[in-house]
């Protein structure tokens, strides 16, 4: 397993756990609107590290853990780390750009990385299955497609601490980094270019509606 993948799964799950026991900690480096307007611009990346709870966690972390090691092989490890943490910081980017009025608004999670690691894998080899629940063959960007949509449903439910908004930021940071460092992806994956491109439209027509 490649050294620095393995080095941002400890790290997340360590700050992870120390956020589950400890609610100050949490307080002190989730995202939170007010104290980001305020100058606390860590929370911005520091809320990447933290998770709602451990189903959270694993979760973030399983799909890190398959989606990485394709990002790796095709682009190498500073590259992956490139999206990783572009990823993230887009993904707070665009959170900020919802919510920046909602000065209580926050939110924790790697998913915005995640996304944007999930999205990058998806583009350089279209062709991956994954077995969901082990079992269930799906192709994945189907699997891709239908976790951004699961997040505009998280986005308009408002129903838990999770970094909704971050899945979209990460998924188009992901995206636009893979493409700058593969261009030829445009050609050779066109239809995979625009099929990923599907829910992010849909997330910015429905903020632009005013439907989120």
């Amino acid at each position: 397993m490649n050294t620095i993948l393995l080095a941002i799964i400890i790290v997340n799950v360590l700050i992870s756990y120390k956020g589950f026991n400890d609610l100050s900690f949490f307080r002190k480096y989730e995202f939170h609107v007010g104290s980001i307007r305020s100058g606390e611009q860590i929370r911005m990346l520091s809320s990447g590290f933290l998770h709602a709870d451990m189903t959270h966690l694993i979760f973030n972390m399983l799909t890190l853990w398959f989606f990485a090691p394709v990002v790796i092989s095709h682009l190498g490890s500073f590259s992956f780390v490139l999206v990783y943490f572009g990823s993230l910081i887009f993904g707070s980017l665009l959170t900020m750009a919802f919510h920046k009025d909602d000065y209580g608004y926050r939110a924790v999670g790697a998913s915005g990385a995640v996304t944007g690691v999930l999205y990058s894998a998806i583009l350089l080899q279209p062709d991956m299955m994954l077995g969901i629940f082990f079992i269930i063959p799906m192709p994945a960007y189907v699997f891709g497609i239908l976790y951004l949509l699961y997040s505009i449903y998280g986005m308009k439910a408002k129903n838990d601490n999770i970094g909704h908004t971050a899945h979209f930021g990460g998924a188009v940071g992901g995206y636009l980094i893979t493409l700058l460092k593969e261009p030829t992806l445009l050609v050779d994956h066109t239809l995979m270019v625009i099929l990923l491109a599907i829910p992010i439209v849909i997330l910015f027509v429905m903020e632009k509606m005013g439907k989120l």
